[in-house]
């Protein structure tokens, strides 16, 4: 029986941290049982923002890799994929950039947002303004069912959902309205007790030693009320707590909790017993990265074969948009 498809990417502009492979690599390792899976490293969205300097796409499009496949993604059960290796993907950008009104792309809620966010760099650029349109074409060249995000992801979708709603209406019935596969992505908060993100420079990196995952746990934010050993906190305003609350068994989470209230044990206490629990989780994604990182034949053999058949999915598609545009 025909598996439904899900499509989802990820934007080659740095690092992928702790918080990208518990909100969204488990989780799409995960689906790849249960659907036609595709997953791509998507370089020239990091054009959108980092068309200045465009020297770390390359170094970030491997590290994806590495990430994707040390994860646990089996490229047997899933289509991995680089965005920029299946042209198809460019084309659908141009012609549905032909059927976007502008004020649609306008109201999207990252497109202020990033630009006073990164007010250091100029985004007055179609490229950047047209984001959601490769992102639609990304999507609904596959002609995917699901896309898996959070709830407060779904705005985000809607423009594809009417993108491909204006093109089915102003030629025929082609593209599936992709819908939301609502996942729950557990906050990873960082090293300061924001969420984890490389822009503010508080993540743990998958590429970090174990060496510098345990100095970066060991000089994390904690209750600030706990300014001494013998001082009693609450264990709900320390970051190391919420990442207890993740890595950590419930017993353990007890134990961390109660000890904190009664300063029963100390902050180093607490997050030794964290390093050891974050270690137990990276512990095989560690050792599938040094294998990748050492071979790094296999990891684009896995990204040309991916590629490959991306390619000849998206072609089917783009035959009968030409055909129907016109462009046959």
């Amino acid at each position: 029986m025909k598996r439904e498809r899900v499509l989802s990417g990820m934007q080659a502009s740095g690092k992928l941290h702790l918080g990208n492979l518990v909100g969204a690599l488990k989780n799409w390792v995960s689906l790849q049982d249960a659907y036609d899976c595709f997953y791509f490293v998507a370089d020239w969205h990091a054009l959108t923002t980092g068309y200045a300097n465009p020297s770390s796409i390359k170094e970030s499009t491997t590290d994806l890799l590495i990430n994707f496949i040390a994860a646990g993604l089996d490229p047997d059960k899933s289509t991995i994929f680089i965005q920029s290796m299946v042209p198809q993907h460019a084309e659908l950008h141009l012609l549905l950039s032909m059927i976007t009104p502008v004020g649609w792309l306008e109201r999207v809620p990252t497109y202020k947002e990033k630009q006073e966010q990164l007010q250091d760099r100029d985004l007055s650029t179609y490229g950047f303004l047209g984001y959601p349109v490769l992102q639609t074409a990304d999507i609904v060249i596959y002609r995917a069912k699901y896309v898996p995000v959070g709830v407060d992801q779904l705005p985000h979708l809607e423009i594809s959902r009417e993108i491909a709603r204006r093109f089915n209406y102003l030629y025929r019935e082609v593209f599936p309205e992709p819908e939301g596969l609502l996942t729950e992505f557990p906050k990873v908060v960082g090293l300061d007790g924001r969420k984890m993100s490389k822009s503010y420079d508080n993540a743990i990196y998958l590429s970090d030693t174990p060496e510098v995952v345990e100095q970066k746990i060991r000089t994390m934010m904690t209750d600030p009320a706990r300014k001494r050993r013998t001082d009693k906190g609450d264990p709900e305003l320390s970051p190391v707590y919420q990442l207890h609350k993740i890595f950590s068994s419930k017993e353990e989470q007890e134990e961390v909790a109660q000890g904190c209230r009664t300063a029963g044990i100390g902050c180093i206490d607490c997050k030794k017993v964290l390093i050891r629990n974050v270690f137990h989780y990276l512990a095989p994604l560690w050792e599938k990265r040094n294998e990748l990182v050492s071979n790094p034949k296999m990891l684009f053999d896995i990204a040309r074969k991916g590629s490959e058949k991306a390619k000849a999915e998206t072609e089917e598609t783009m035959k009968i948009v030409r055909e129907i545009m016109g462009l046959s």
